[in-house]
C-alpha cells in the first residue's frame, strides 16, 4: 500500500477523483436526492464510502481539514446548479 498523502492538493485531487466517481456511477441518485431536497440522505451510504476510502489513503492531519466534504459540496451539489430543486 502507498504512504498516506501528506500533501493537501494531491489530498484533493483524490477527493474530487472520489467524488467524480460517486457522479459518474450515482447520477441518477444525486438529482434525485437535489430535487427532492434529500441528496445527503439518499447517497448517504455511498458518500460514506467515498470518505472512508479517502480517510484510509491520507494522513490524519489532512483528513481534519474536510477536504473530502468540500470536494463532495463542490462536486455533487455545486456542479448540479441547473437541476431544477427548492433548495435553490
Amino acid at each position: 500500500m502507498p504512504d498516506p498523502i501528506d500533501n493537501p492538493k494531491r489530498a484533493r485531487q483524490l477527493a474530487r477523483a472520489i467524488a467524480s466517481d460517486l457522479t459518474l456511477y450515482h447520477e441518477a441518485k444525486i438529482l434525485e436526492g437535489i430535487g427532492s431536497d434529500s441528496l445527503f440522505e439518499v447517497m448517504s451510504e455511498e458518500i460514506e464510502e467515498g470518505r472512508e476510502h479517502f480517510k484510509s489513503r491520507v494522513t490524519p492531519e489532512i483528513y481534519e481539514q474536510n477536504i473530502y466534504d468540500r470536494a463532495i459540496v463542490d462536486v455533487l451539489v455545486k456542479s448540479k446548479g441547473h437541476v431544477k430543486s427548492s433548495i435553490w
